[in-house]
């Protein structure tokens, strides 16, 4: 069901890759759309490459997104789930 909400949240054509069906919007309208709409928040991110920064967003009830953020000026969702628990320290 989340999925179909990001297709009526983003209505914009989907690109087909290897790992599925990938959502890219400009990055403040994908940011907005995660933050209003989606209740979710940035929890996680890591460079990927001089032109990329992989984000992960959760929301309150563990479902998460993967998104990779480019320089220029594009977002893109390449993953989706459920179930996210941040890393426990392993003392």
């Amino acid at each position: 069901m989340r999925v179909f909400t990001l297709f009526a949240l983003f209505p914009i054509p989907l690109l087909a890759s290897p790992i599925g069906e990938v959502i890219c919007a400009p990055t403040a309208q994908m940011q907005t759309r995660l933050i209003q709409h989606m209740g979710s928040e940035r929890t996680a991110t890591g460079v990927r490459g001089p032109d990329e920064v992989m984000e992960v967003w959760t929301d309150a009830q563990g479902d998460w997104t993967m998104v990779v953020r480019y320089a220029s000026g594009t977002s893109c969702i390449v993953a989706m789930g459920a179930h996210w628990e941040g890393a426990r320290d392993p003392a």
